[in-house]
């Protein structure tokens, strides 16, 4: 790699839409390119430690569903890099509207792990966002979030307001209405509005190649007008580079960009789903290879940023933090199972009140207990 303070970009696609990588999938990267960065080397430990104790979380969270103790959930592993290299690139003032699989990225926000188990445990108490941390709640219906989040950046561009906005969301949005919608809609009022796109290579089972012809997601910028970029998506320091100069450009009128991180969602969807029906075994070793964690320890050993005790300190702590997280977790009261028909409407609609109506006469019959299917 040439002495430079740029990070390398290659363009070998029809569009000459830019690929970022600063890191390599063994850890080398040119020092001048990473100084460039402005990250210290306490930012660089701090985000490793975010990208570990999110494996860790989501290791434990899978193991709790399996084990009848969690809700569907939906795994975040391979995506640590996308998550945190971005999240750290925002600012308080700046707005951050995630899907379902943000885990890391909300908690870098200021929520917590036991919000995330929480949520998906079927307490919506855990989508509660705490006071003047500025993420939205967790978008379920695919790409609805991508217009609330270029709403939002508007209001702040009429408002006078010098913030950002973020909306993350995976390579099978890209094929909703509100994913062409919400970026011209950006594009067109020049809303300083960042749209993340993980693209883990599948929309649940159906392959990147199967939901569009274009040979990039990036590129679909061009038709709006905007930048578009693809980065190394398990490269935090290539993340962390393109997000922090989109959002630098949001927040100072440029308007929006559309960041394509390639990665590679590592387990299943959800707990739902088996994902050994439509990819192999080999795919994923090989994906291995260039797992986020492993490339920015490989980094910092070689920058004799990080040693084995270093490692083993880490694991212990972030392991301890994850199991007291579940304690509190397990620890939390059972919601009444009428809440299922609260806190929608400020009166509940007649059909609600009916269908209430009904579960109690059935609980009352059946001794308080739900049906087991």
């Amino acid at each position: 790699m040439a002495k430079t303070t740029k990070p390398q970009v290659n363009s070998n696609n029809k569009y000459g839409i830019p690929y970022v990588q600063v890191l390599d999938v063994e850890g080398n990267a040119e020092p001048m390119v990473v100084a460039s960065l402005g990250l210290k080397s306490e930012d660089i430990k701090k985000m490793y430690r975010w990208m570990v104790t999110a494996r860790i979380f989501d290791e434990r969270a899978l193991a709790l569903q399996r084990q009848g103790r969690l809700g569907t959930y939906a795994p975040l592993s391979g995506q640590e890099a996308c998550q945190v290299g971005s999240g750290y690139a925002l600012k308080p003032e700046d707005w951050m509207f995630p899907s379902y699989r943000e885990h890391a990225a909300q908690v870098i926000r200021g929520q917590r792990w036991l919000d995330v188990l929480t949520y998906w445990g079927g307490n919506e108490e855990g989508n509660r966002v705490p006071e003047n941390v500025n993420n939205f709640t967790i978008s379920i219906p695919i790409a609805t979030q991508m217009c609330h989040a270029t709403g939002t950046a508007w209001a702040m561009k009429i408002r006078g307001q010098k913030a950002a906005t973020i909306v993350y969301f995976g390579d099978g949005a890209t094929s909703e209405g509100d994913f062409h919608e919400g970026l011209n809609f950006a594009a067109v009022f020049q809303t300083g509005t960042v749209f993340f796109c993980q693209n883990n290579q599948y929309a649940i089972s159906v392959p990147r190649a199967k939901q569009t012809h274009s040979e990039t997601i990036a590129q679909k910028a061009i038709a709006y007008g905007i930048p578009g970029v693809q980065v190394d998506g398990n490269d935090i320091f290539a993340v962390y580079q393109a997000t922090k100069e989109a959002l630098e450009r949001g927040r100072n009128g440029g308007g929006p960009t559309l960041i394509e991180a390639v990665t590679y969602r590592m387990s299943q969807h959800t707990t739902a789903d088996d994902w050994t029906r439509y990819r192999s075994k080999e795919e994923v070793e090989e994906w291995k290879k260039k797992d986020p964690i492993l490339r920015l320890r490989l980094h910092m050993q070689k920058q004799n940023m990080w040693s084995d005790a270093d490692e083993q300190r880490l694991q212990e702590e972030a392991k301890a933090e994850i199991a007291q997280v579940v304690q509190q977790y397990e620890a939390l009261p059972q919601r009444d199972v009428e809440d299922i028909f609260k806190y929608v409407y400020a009166e509940m609609p007649w059909n609600l009140k009916e269908q209430l109506a009904e579960l109690r006469e059935y609980l009352n019959e059946h001794g308080g207990d739900l049906p087991k299917e």
